[in-house]
């Protein structure tokens, strides 16, 4: 590991990190973006304006190369100055940062590492003008969220409870049973005073009997306002979330909210009498979509949502005491809006469809006159920007300078008209050097949830290689079909709710009938694949719309919607929010979305991949499907499982393998055409991984 403090800035890291104007829309570089550009890429992950707005913190991803110890990407920090535009590293090398957040004098910054092969993960303080880091919490099972008290001379954190001495000795013994979804344990709220060095400055327990998931300082910090639910379990922490509010001295609380679904953020308002949040509009509603406002004394929440908002509140946070701001996808893009605690007062500050950045939730100083965002566009990863209120965003890093240098297809938002005349929404990547008149093989990327969207930015991944296909002569095709979020709740819900694989699918192959009928897409070469949800798409298409596509790559996805019931991890989440009934009272309906009972009729190549250790969608939904397909003699199926991976692929191993397989089996089966009675691709793509391998 190795550490950089302020004072060591090196003249590499000045033009690395360098002010830079926005990417043109498309570049005129020789090359195209390749694979081994997109392995290789660095992304902005965080944006944290500093309480003057004098200076941003934030945090890079840093990919391990292909023969480096498995692992998740590294995790870099640096400091901008605003003024100057100029970067310095303060931590970099084979680290893992995260949660980065000032100290409320601006003095410091904390941020929490794990430092050494073993060691549990702590927050870490380093001087904003030079110093070494030094740890400030030493927690025996390590901290998850933490925030500042107001005052800078404590911190408040969240651990889990420590094994007992009696479970350790049973482990040791080998009696180290699964007992399943009855040993969790909580995760408690401590307070910890980080200006003693001594035995007084053991944190004390704030909390107890329930599992605290994030929170918030009151201003005073006399009071803390904490997400909480009756079990550590993933289910309830989708379904049975509230907020409840502690009395920090007397360690007492009690429930604040009552809202019936999803919960998002929250905050205090600027005088401490008002809480703002985002949550679902009701129990059904898939996703977090309205802002709420109540009075902290007690009071009914008030819902501040424009009726009939046709977008999805994602993110709340005050500009003053009457004012709360909010971000929201409309569409393929994002909003900044402010809505007065009465309601009657609205305004638009920020939306990405002026300059084309998709931004991210906001870091702003009290006086509301400094942001940072991570913000992203169709040819830009993450990068740091800056913004006025009323002037223009500022990207202030390039974490990827030689992006200049390649050629990227052009992307576009498309809309189209469903069969029974709903307009959906989505994005078009052209091929390069993309020729009107000629047909070009398609391959549609249909995103997971199904409580997400696609916004027009950045969305080439591992298992989507949407520019990186763009230049080996494919059009890619993202659709935001019926389900997705950013449209509204009427529009997410009506026909999703009770009807998985029905509308929205639908929707789907329409918008390949539209890219074919626009003479874009060559119908003898359509290709589609996703995961998780865009999983059960790809099965979908495999099957019950096998005529539409020669191949499918199916991620994570689900095959059986009577099985995936009894084995997900989340089944209160699918029961309320997806199907609405119990399994009982539509076994003939799953059966018959279920992309297994149209095995027999499938025409289309099958890749099937996933993590072995997925909790979400069970592996056995993988093999469901390549079994029921063997079963009946299909030729061109292939199964492919990840070791010690869940619901996607973390480690560069699965990620490298992923990303190039898909492309093989789209190159295989689309653009060549090859015969699915005929060979497979190669199964071996090792010579692909970059590794120094014996013969």
């Amino acid at each position: 590991m190795r550490y950089f403090l302020r004072k060591r800035l090196t003249l590499f890291l000045l033009i690395f990190f360098s002010p830079v104007v926005f990417l043109p829309a498309l570049t005129y570089a020789a090359a195209n973006f390749s694979a081994q550009d997109l392995l290789s890429m660095k992304y902005v992950t965080s944006a944290q304006i500093s309480p003057d707005g004098a200076y941003i913190a934030y945090t890079v991803r840093v990919p391990r190369a292909a023969d480096e110890k498995p692992g998740y990407a590294y995790s870099e920090f640096y400091v901008l100055d605003v003024a100057t535009g100029q970067s310095r590293p303060f931590i970099t090398g084979k680290v893992n940062v995260s949660s980065l957040q000032w100290r409320p004098d601006g003095k410091a910054i904390s941020f929490r590492m794990a430092r050494g092969e073993k060691a549990k993960t702590q927050v870490w303080q380093i001087p904003i003008d030079g110093g070494e880091a030094r740890p400030i919490t030493h927690s025996k099972t390590g901290v998850g969220a933490y925030r500042w008290h107001p005052s800078g001379k404590k911190i408040a954190y969240i651990a889990g409870e420590p094994p007992t001495a009696r479970e350790k000795a049973l482990k040791e013994k080998g009696y180290d049973f699964i007992y399943y979804e009855e040993e969790w344990k909580h995760r408690h709220l401590f307070l910890q005073d980080v200006t003693k060095e001594d035995a007084s400055a053991e944190p004390q327990q704030l909390t107890d009997n329930i599992t605290v998931l994030s929170f918030v300082f009151s201003p005073d910090g006399k009071q803390i306002a904490f997400a909480g639910t009756e079990k550590n379990l993933i289910d309830y922490r989708y379904m049975f979330t509230k907020v409840y509010l502690l009395e920090v001295d007397k360690k007492e609380f009690h429930q604040l909210t009552d809202n019936p679904g999803k919960l998002g953020n929250y905050a205090f308002s600027p005088d401490g009498k008002h809480l703002a949040y985002a949550a679902a509009s009701r129990r059904s509603d898939h996703a977090v979509s309205q802002v709420y406002a109540l009075p902290v004394s007690g009071g009914k929440a008030a819902n501040l949502t424009i009726p009939n908002f046709k977008g999805h509140v994602n993110w709340v946070g005050w500009k003053d005491n009457e004012t709360i701001i909010y971000r929201s996808g409309e569409g393929v893009n994002e909003t900044l809006r402010t809505v007065s605690l009465d309601g009657n007062d609205r305004d638009l500050l920020l939306t990405s469809a002026d300059d084309g950045i998709i931004f991210s939730a906001p870091t702003f100083t009290k006086d509301f006159k400094h942001f940072a965002f991570v913000g992203q566009s169709p040819y830009l990863p993450g990068e740091v920007f800056y913004w006025r209120p009323g002037k223009k965003l500022r990207q202030l890093s390039t974490a990827n300078p030689w992006l200049a240098d390649k050629k990227f297809g052009k992307q576009e938002v498309i809309r189209y008209k469903a069969r029974d005349g709903v307009e959906i929404e989505g994005l078009l990547i052209y091929p390069v050097d993309y020729k009107k008149g000629e047909t070009y093989p398609l391959v549609v990327f249909v995103h997971g949830g199904p409580e997400s969207h696609y916004s027009n930015a950045w969305v080439t991944r591992y298992s989507t290689p949407g520019q990186i296909m763009a230049g080996k002569g494919y059009a890619i095709f993202y659709p935001n079909y019926r389900a997705s979020t950013g449209y509204g709740v009427e529009f997410a819900m009506k026909w999703h709710y009770g009807n998985a694989a029905g509308t929205e699918f639908d929707d789907v192959a329409d918008g390949i009938d539209y890219l074919v009928k626009e003479g874009i897409a060559d119908k003898e070469r359509v290709g589609l694949g996703g995961g998780s949800y865009g999983g059960f798409a790809a099965a979908w298409f495999g099957t019950y719309y096998t005529d539409k596509v020669r191949a499918v790559c199916m991620f994570v996805g689900i095959s059986d919607l009577i099985s995936k019931r009894s084995t997900t991890d989340i089944p209160y989440e699918e029961l309320y929010v997806h199907s609405g009934k119990k399994l009982e009272e539509m076994w003939d309906q799953s059966l018959k979305r279920s992309p297994i009972y149209y095995a027999h009729q499938s025409k289309s190549a099958f890749l099937i991949f996933g993590g072995a250790a997925d909790t979400r969608v069970h592996p056995s939904q993988s093999l469901e499907m390549y079994r029921r397909l063997k079963m009946n003699d299909h030729p061109a199926v292939r199964l492919v499982q990840y070791p010690g991976e869940g619901h996607g692929n973390g480690r560069q191993p699965g990620r490298i393998d992923v990303l190039y397989r898909v492309m093989d089996w789209y190159d295989w089966y689309v653009k060549d055409k090859k015969p699915l009675d005929g060979s497979l691709p190669p199964l071996d793509i090792s010579d692909k991984y970059g590794l120094e391998l014996p013969e």
